[in-house]
């Protein structure tokens, strides 16, 4: 049964006394089964981002003594700071991770939701999917007005709590939701105005800006204002003018892909009455919301940019708009930062794309990949950027792990009087370093005059990276296995009740031993496979690479099938063991076919190039 786990990201109100912070982060990590991963504060914004992960209910405590905490260390009434805010604990999204729903992480909100209510007399709004109808689901909605409003809000029927309370003057209110992975990001500017920040994050974000004609040139905010009027109905992207506003509806929407009244509701606007009304322009990011500030810290402006959906609109996306948006106005983007955490796969889709955009191959390393995003964003710009603390997610190896062992530490163990790490381990390691044989060649080669022979290289060099990573794993797993199996073997025997939940242990336990240096054969085929193709699309100087590449692959298969046969003598099961026989014997024809194959192909180049060099 796989792990249930939820991230928790509640924003408080304070980011300016070390002391306090900690007694909220504090409170959060007394919850067993918690881990506070990252606790992000910010001066000028006077807001902490607290980012902890667990299973659902120590998940729901954690974030129900974060907001007691909070109440009591952080005073609104005294609160002022850059960031929009209604409470002393603002917002609490809980975010699914593994194992877990939408619809479950909606449930956990209302959970707390209603017990913070109750116990803590704090009054609750409920956003996103955790929303009790559509026009609350917008976070911006519900928090409009802020603190400073909130007593007057909570005695409008209409935005009566989710779960009320008496109006609470030192805590505020907090908003309880769930939601999809948010990726807060801040593009930094060289600039110490504020205005210049709004004006690029009014187009990039979704619900846009008034439009204006004239002088919008370099700041669009120069142009003049334009109205809805009875027969004239513009569009706030380009010049269309309609005679209805049905017709600019239609417009719009085959134009420009946007729903022209939902923009209007977006900023408060009725479009059931638009005469007379603002034209409305829409930015160009969905799932982007954005907002600019100065920040007194960094003497320079911000757009703050919140990414509800990365997998929408990426940060590399909004990046390279607004780099071409602030060259426009005479600006310069200097960096970048990421607050709290990123998801692996966001930044890793990053990578690749500025990899890709520099001519460079992404079938290399995952590490590299991240770095070069960090890298080309300026994540590093206003603060340190730790990949390793920042990133989550992200793949890594047990601490104790063979793999992460030097590389004599390694052989040490191996040559050691115990039955494992041996033989299938080492298979595992072989046909991994056959796999990175294949991605080195391929990406030597990479980088030529023919575009389409590029393509297949750096398709090998991706393919050849994960099979790579795929046996690494394998080479603890095999050694896991087999202290798997021994460990069932050591289970009392005594009556015979035992000796039957022992033997059906033992038989698991070699199927599990089996199957893992079976994987590592079948991969490392494939690694061969990868080695032959580089040796014949890589240069020449390095088809020896691609050769020995071949060699060690075909040990891994070699290795891996021998590791499977001498298990199979103790398995009771007939026709499991037909199988597995099968199965050995046609991965042994291939790899020694495709072996043969790449070596009188290697053999032959370098006899034509030795006589070559001798004419």
């Amino acid at each position: 049964m796989s792990r249930k786990l939820v991230e928790c990201v509640p924003n408080i109100s304070e980011g300016r006394d070390a002391a306090k912070i900690k007694q909220v982060t504090d409170a959060i990590a007394t919850v067993p089964g918690v881990q506070v991963l990252d606790v992000d504060p910010g001066a000028d914004t006077n807001r902490t981002v607290i980012t902890f992960v667990g299973e659902p209910e120590a998940v729901l405590e954690g974030a129900f003594r974060c907001i007691a905490e909070a109440a009591k260390v952080i005073d609104m009434r005294q609160q002022h700071g850059a960031h929009p805010r209604m409470g002393a604990t603002d917002v609490v999204p809980f975010v699914p991770v593994e194992g877990v729903s939408m619809a479950d992480c909606a449930d956990l909100a209302r959970l707390l939701g209603e017990r913070v209510a109750a116990e803590l007399a704090i009054p609750v709004y409920l956003y996103e999917a955790a929303a009790s109808r559509p026009e609350r689901r917008n976070l911006a909605e519900v928090r409009r007005g802020e603190y400073e409003g909130l007593e007057k809000k909570l005695k409008d029927p209409e935005w009566k709590p989710d779960f009320a309370a008496p109006y609470n003057a030192q805590a505020g209110a907090t908003i309880i939701g769930a939601r999809e992975f948010l990726v807060a990001y801040n593009v930094t500017l060289n600039s110490g105005s504020k205005d210049h920040a709004t004006d690029i994050a009014f187009e990039l974000r979704e619900k846009g800006r008034v439009a204006r004609r004239g002088r919008v040139k370099p700041y669009y905010q120069a142009g003049e204002l334009i109205f809805y009027t009875e027969g004239s109905f513009p569009c706030g992207n380009c010049d269309f003018t309609g005679t209805t506003f049905e017709e600019t509806v239609d417009h719009c929407a085959e134009a420009h892909g946007y729903d022209l009244p939902a923009l209007m509701r977006m900023n408060d606007v009725d479009p059931a009455n638009p005469v007379g009304q603002k034209v409305r322009r829409r930015g160009t990011f969905s799932h982007c919301k954005a907002i600019g500030w100065y920040v007194d810290t960094y003497h320079r402006a911000q757009i703050s940019v919140n990414l509800t959906d990365y997998k929408q609109t990426a940060p590399h996306t909004v990046l390279e708009e607004a780099r071409r948006l602030a060259a426009e106005r005479g600006l310069v983007v200097t960096g970048s930062e990421i607050v709290g955490l990123v998801p692996f796969q966001c930044l890793l889709a990053s990578g690749r794309h500025y990899r890709k955009a520099m001519g460079k191959s992404t079938g290399v390393p995952t590490a590299d990949i991240l770095q070069t995003a960090v890298f080309s964003m300026g994540l590093g710009d206003v603060a340190p950027f730790d990949i390793e603390k920042k990133v989550l997610g992200l793949p890594s190896h047990d601490a104790k792990a063979l793999v992460t062992m030097p590389v004599h530490a390694f052989t040490d163990e191996v040559s050691r009087d115990t039955p494992a790490p041996g033989g299938g381990s080492i298979a595992a390691l072989a046909g991994s370093l056959g796999a990175a044989l294949a991605s080195m060649v391929a990406n030597l080669a990479q980088g030529g005059p023919d575009a389409e022979k590029d393509a297949k290289l750096i398709e090998l060099a991706e393919r050849a990276q994960v099979l790579k990573d795929r046996l690494m794993v394998a080479v603890d797993a095999d050694t896991n296995a087999f202290n798997a199996f021994m460990d069932a073997r050591r289970l009392p025997d005594s009556t015979p009740e035992q000796r039957a939940a022992r033997q059906a242990a033992m038989q698991a336990g070699l199927k599990v031993a089996i199957d893992v240096p079976l994987d590592t054969a079948k991969a490392s085929l494939a690694a061969l496979d990868l080695a032959g193709e580089a040796a014949h699309l890589g240069k020449v100087a390095s088809i020896t690479d691609a050769a020995v590449g071949a060699q060690m692959a075909y040990a891994g298969v070699r290795g891996g099938v021998w590791n499977v046969i001498i298990n199979l003598k103790d398995i009771s099961d007939a026709t499991y063991v037909a199988d597995m026989q099968v199965q050995c014997s046609d991965l042994l024809a291939k790899a020694g076919e495709r072996l043969a194959d790449v070596i009188a192909y290697v053999d032959q180049k370098l006899l034509d190039r030795l006589l070559k060099a001798k004419k």
